[in-house]
């Protein structure tokens, strides 16, 4: 058989091989999904279980090593630090946020790192939730997470570390609690400037502020005022919830699609496809009174960039906080732009702050490919030299 021929017959046997494999993975694409979906795999403990927020302790027992997505392989450091870190995720989403793939799971990332990882996970909300604004999620349930967590580990020392809404809820506790045993905080995609009208929310927010004369003209002569109106009206369902985080990457959403088409043979592909998507198609309610308060708080008053935003009855400081501040935001975040995430550094009173910007968009910094060497990896040096001697709650 000469050359060509002989090349011929490879391509040809390696392309009989690929519809196979097309045809068995794409019958269960079609109705075995549930085996292709990876999240949510790594072991954990229940410390808390509510009516709406629970807490989740996270350990990987049985376990020398984890593989990281790009082949290599982490060791997990059984010596844990001191300080516990507080993984807390935005509303709307669920907890695969940070145990995506196991191959791509921040949870066991932190905890091979040697962290003793806790998670809140904001459950399910409810038309019965709808009221529910950011006291309720940023201090009472915040607080509540946090006292069972230091309950749990025996510190009283804390690091937060949140992605977008997550990163804002951790700013507007420790502004309104001012804990001295919140050490860190990291941030990931969390906004802050909406006065700067660039990106998504930015524009959202020049609008709102355009529209905010007319609306308390008219509210003289009616009720039709923002902080008369029903929270129930302002509740995101969940498809609403799935639409906006998709809109982050439009074109990914619909490429996504046609590389599935084109790697259907590839089993590791499809299992990362149907996780991620699976992910993506099950955003949870986004709580009205939430929405109220960012309306009105941070995209009409931009009063978070200002230092200083009312809660309710309370007032959250951003500008008295001084545990230690790692921020980060997407290079290509349309949602979350720079300088609309870096102001944070201009606002609070911490002495050891800075801010880094990352390769991703918005849920890319956070979840994608790069993740992991960047935000991960940087975070968790960035928190083992600040993790140190803890303060226990024996010692009280």
């Amino acid at each position: 058989m000469n050359k060509i021929s002989s090349t011929i017959l490879r391509r040809v046997l390696l392309l009989n091989k690929r519809l196979a494999e097309s045809t068995s993975i794409g019958i269960d694409w079609l109705f075995n999904r549930d085996t292709l979906i990876q999240s949510g795999r790594t072991w954990f403990e229940l410390v808390h279980d509510g009516d709406l927020m629970a807490v989740r302790y996270y350990e990987l027992p049985g376990e020398t090593e984890i593989k990281m997505s790009d082949g290599t392989i982490m060791p997990i450091r059984r010596r844990k630090h001191a300080v516990p870190l507080v993984l807390v995720p935005p509303l709307g989403v669920t907890t695969e946020t940070f145990d995506l793939l196991p191959e791509r799971s921040l949870v066991r990332y932190m905890v091979a790192a040697g962290f003793k990882v806790y998670l809140i996970d904001w459950g399910k909300p409810g038309h019965q939730h709808a009221h529910l604004g950011l006291v309720e999620y940023s201090f009472d349930m915040m607080g509540l997470a946090l006292s069972k967590i230091r309950k749990h580990s025996g510190s009283e020392d804390i690091s937060l570390m949140g992605w977008c809404m997550g990163g804002l809820l951790s700013l507007l506790y420790q502004g309104q609690a001012k804990d001295p045993h919140v050490r860190n905080i990291v941030t990931v995609a969390s906004p802050i400037d909406l006065g700067t009208g660039s990106g998504v929310l930015g524009a959202v927010a020049s609008v709102a502020q355009a529209l905010d004369g007319p609306a308390q003209l008219l509210g003289s002569y009616s009720k039709l005022r923002l902080n008369t109106l029903d929270p129930a009206l302002l509740s995101l369902p969940d498809w609403a919830t799935t639409l906006a985080f998709k809109a982050t990457d439009p074109i990914g959403s619909v490429t996504a699609y046609w590389d599935l088409v084109t790697r259907l043979w590839d089993r590791e592909f499809v299992k990362s496809h149907s996780t991620t998507s699976d992910y993506l198609n099950n955003m949870r309610r986004y709580p009205g009174g939430v929405v109220k308060d960012m309306i009105k708080g941070a995209a009409i008053e931009n009063l978070l960039a200002k230092g200083k935003m009312p809660i309710g009855e309370k007032i959250a400081e951003l500008d008295s906080i001084e545990s230690n501040l790692l921020a980060f935001a997407g290079e290509s975040d349309y949602l979350v732009p720079l300088d609309a995430a870096e102001k944070i550094i201009d606002v609070v009173a911490s002495k050891d702050a800075s801010f880094r910007a990352a390769p991703g968009g918005h849920m890319g910094v956070i979840i994608g490919s790069t993740a992991p060497a960047v935000v991960w990896q940087q975070s968790a040096d960035w928190l083992k030299k600040r993790s140190g001697v803890a303060k226990l709650i024996a010692e009280k």
